[in-house]
């Protein structure tokens, strides 16, 4: 048994996860304004990579914690239209600590779209919450 009750495994290198979505208007650069093309924005190329490394230790964290994005440096390297389904993986590549890392890919159906480096730190929910709303 994990934390607090958690019947939950421990974080490791090699954990994967996998995301996929359809590429829609709403998904481009133009909609969301990072750009002027009708392509699959940069931003949500990195919430779908983020939402990756969040499925790959999803199973694993106890019960009142949760995971935060602290880092990130991702290169978009190929635009891909309305239409194409893109999907994002990430895996652990390093445990230290609170403190997650990953690499993170993106494809869509004609091949790699992105690449990076990601990292995540486990918090405490309501602590990490109870601190950001204490800015009211």
């Amino acid at each position: 048994m994990g934390a607090k009750g958690c019947d939950c495994m421990e974080i490791t290198i090699g954990m994967k996860g996998v995301v996929r979505t359809d590429v829609e208007k709403a998904d481009t650069a133009l909609e969301v304004g990072s750009g002027s093309l009708l392509v699959y924005a940069t931003p949500c190329m990195v919430a779908l990579m983020e939402g990756a490394a969040c499925e790959a230790i999803e199973q694993a964290i106890p019960e009142g914690k949760t995971s935060v994005g602290t880092y990130l440096e991702i290169s978009h390297l190929s635009a891909t239209p309305v239409g194409m389904e893109v999907r994002a993986e990430a895996e652990v590549i390093a445990v230290e600590g609170s403190i997650l890392t990953f690499k993170v890919e993106a494809f869509d159906e004609a091949g790699k779209i992105g690449e990076g480096i990601h990292k995540r730190a486990l918090i405490q929910t309501q602590r990490f919450l109870d601190k950001a709303y204490a800015k009211l």
